[in-house]
């Protein structure tokens, strides 16, 4: 843990979870806090506790140190003077990690992130260990300083845009499981992207552990270990697949057929998970306990209800088409597709290519249903645009038969027609009840 320099004058770009948790922290250790965000927001509550809130702004603002939420692009005008001046830029999360001494485990990747930060901390109270997933799902980590006891355990989800701004932050272990395009409508290209989220293992020590892809070099000073989806580990395995998961040092822990996550990709996080749980102490038999009962995460392949021999299943999380390939992977039976939503600027011809065989029908919707709809055309898919999920549901549950999956994985953000994925999910559920799934 760095430390809170003394107290001055903060600015707080961004309002939504982080930005409001950050604020509110900084202002409780005697900062001078202005809070600012681009759009209009409701926060009543922080102008009570007599922080200065400026929405909508885009106004540069003197201060001592900056706290940028996620979503606030390089060209923010407040962040550019931040630059232009030398004053410190930190995320939330390095807020958070320099306000309390509780060890850290971090995990990134473009998906699987959720999964994973929820299984682990799963994992770590099944092995009598307290901990708690934040960061960028759940609690924001600010929101838990002075909250929880100093020896819970941190299991962080962290996005590239958090780890951009993260100079101290110290995981005792840490995973990035893939990285895909994504968020190209931010990145000038992947190794930027990645670059961003290497910085997780930058303050990383000879005692920390650090799970990697294969073939990937990152910063920091742990030795570099994978997880290997097949009987030949090699010597950098710290968890494998055969016939059952293995860990090194544990042996086997369980069969594959005990946990209750499908598809290839969930063995990966079930193999990072396991690994980072082992190196805080938990034991096999915990471990196996754990993962058999392990609910799964909402929004992430959760099936919803089935009707008339049709499965609805909600992956509004698939927010990028890699996430969206993963779904199918999963569901590789008559499936019907529902996709689209805001562009995060990614192309979709892997996910085309990839819905060729599974995908009996395409439901898009949104502002990218038209390059949908062209990249899937383009492989002999069917398809069919629609003004919006509702309808989609609607026209899916129609002309489904016995033993078809109804699937949303959008392979796109949410932002033009919802709040958030999370949003998104709930509105699939509501309308796969309304066509009597249960």
């Amino acid at each position: 843990m760095s430390g809170l320099p003394n107290p001055g004058r903060a600015l707080v770009i961004g309002l939504a979870r982080s930005g409001h948790a950050a604020a509110v922290l900084l202002h409780r250790r005697g900062w001078q806090v202005v809070a600012v965000d681009s759009a209009p927001v409701e926060a009543g509550d922080l102008r009570a506790a007599g922080i200065e809130v400026r929405a909508p702004s885009d106004e540069a603002v003197p201060a001592d140190l900056v706290i940028r939420s996620p979503g606030v692009p390089q060209g923010s005008a407040p962040l550019a003077a931040a630059y232009a001046t030398g004053t410190p830029v930190w995320s939330e999360i390095e807020l958070a990690s320099r306000a309390m001494p509780n060890p850290v485990m971090g995990v990134t990747g473009t998906n699987g992130k959720t999964t994973t930060t929820v299984l682990l901390a799963h994992l770590l109270r099944e092995g009598g260990l307290d901990a708690v997933a934040c960061g960028n799902v759940g609690t924001p980590m600010s929101g838990l300083v002075g909250q929880v006891p100093a020896d819970r355990w941190l299991v962080v989800e962290c996005s590239s845009f958090q780890l951009e701004d993260s100079p101290t932050l110290h995981p005792r272990a840490a995973v990035l499981l893939n990285v895909t395009p994504d968020h190209m409508d931010r990145y000038p290209d992947l190794d930027a992207y990645r670059r961003a989220k290497t910085n997780l293992f930058a303050n990383q020590g000879p005692g920390d552990l650090a799970i990697v892809p294969e073939g990937l070099d990152v910063p920091g000073g742990a030795a570099v270990h994978r997880v290997a989806d097949g009987p030949d580990p090699g010597p950098a395995a710290v968890a494998w697949a055969e016939g059952g998961l293995h860990v090194r040092g544990l042996g086997r822990v369980a069969a594959w057929q005990d946990i209750p996550l499908y598809g290839a990709h969930n063995r990966q996080n079930v193999m990072a998970a396991a690994a980072m749980a082992a190196h805080a102490g938990v034991g096999a038999g915990d471990i196996a306990r754990a993962l058999a009962t392990f609910p799964g995460v909402p929004h992430r392949l959760e099936v919803v209800g089935a009707a008339g021999g049709v499965t609805f299943v909600n992956d509004s999380k698939a927010t990028n088409p890699a996430a969206a390939i993963a779904a199918l992977d999963a569901y590789p039976q008559r499936v019907r597709l529902i996709a689209g939503g805001s562009s995060k600027g990614t192309p979709f011809d892997a996910l085309a290519r990839a819905a060729h065989g599974p995908v009996d029908h395409a439901y898009l919707i949104g502002e990218t249903g038209p390059d949908l709809a062209a990249a899937l055309t383009a492989c002999g898919i069917p398809c069919t645009v629609l003004p919006d999920l509702a309808t989609a549901v609607g026209r899916a549950a129609r002309e489904a038969v016995p033993g078809d999956v109804v699937l949303l994985a959008p392979a796109c953000a949410s932002f033009d027609q919802f709040a958030g994925y999370e949003e998104r999910g709930e509105a699939f559920r509501r309308a796969a009840l309304e066509h009597g799934a249960g």
